[in-house]
């Protein structure tokens, strides 16, 4: 049976089979709901292994959520349009967000969220700070290795740059690539 899983692709269900087997032999499964069963555990292992790449490969540096933002501290930050943004249609639209503001007002939090959400929805996420990616661009010698290198931050369809502690000497590479 194993390499017949195999050769399927149905990876997944090979450790859950037994108590599948189980299953039916207990609640007297038709062919249909036992087949149902077999393939329902195949697709949702294959939507969690895909989840945990995606959310591995976003390299989120902490997990924040919206309903864990306190926006009583934020007075001034208009909450109803931060929960819009919730909803992803600027990553369906092709838009950017910027939050901008002074250190410590929760910018930082919010991008996450937003970032999370975004994972939750089955869309690719990379996070990376200002000066990561300048380090990471601008130290490649050969132009066309640069865009190359460029391309690793514009695949994703959500990408969180964090500018936080930018040194004025990063900042002009970074300009010199615009």
């Amino acid at each position: 049976m194993n390499e017949l899983l195999k050769t399927l692709g149905l990876r997944y269900v090979e450790n859950g089979l037994p108590d599948l087997y189980e299953q039916a032999r207990m609640h007297s499964l038709t062919y249909d709901a036992f087949l149902r069963r077999v393939l329902t555990m195949e697709v949702e292992a294959r939507k969690l292994a895909t989840g945990q790449k995606r959310l591995k490969a976003a390299k989120l540096p902490t997990r924040k959520t919206l309903e864990a933002f306190d926006f009583s501290f934020q007075p001034s930050l208009d909450e109803r349009r931060v929960w819009e943004l919730a909803e992803l249609s600027f990553v369906k639209t092709n838009h950017n967000v910027v939050f901008l503001g002074p250190p410590g007002v929760g910018k930082t939090h919010l991008a996450l969220s937003l970032a999370v959400k975004a994972l939750e929805a089955d869309y690719s996420v990379l996070f990376t700070t200002l000066s990561s990616l300048a380090e990471d661009v601008t130290g490649v010698p050969h132009p066309s290795l640069r865009r190359q290198r460029l391309r690793r931050y514009l695949s994703p369809r959500v990408l969180v740059i964090d500018a936080h502690r930018l040194h004025q000497t990063q900042w002009r590479s970074i300009q010199r690539l615009f």
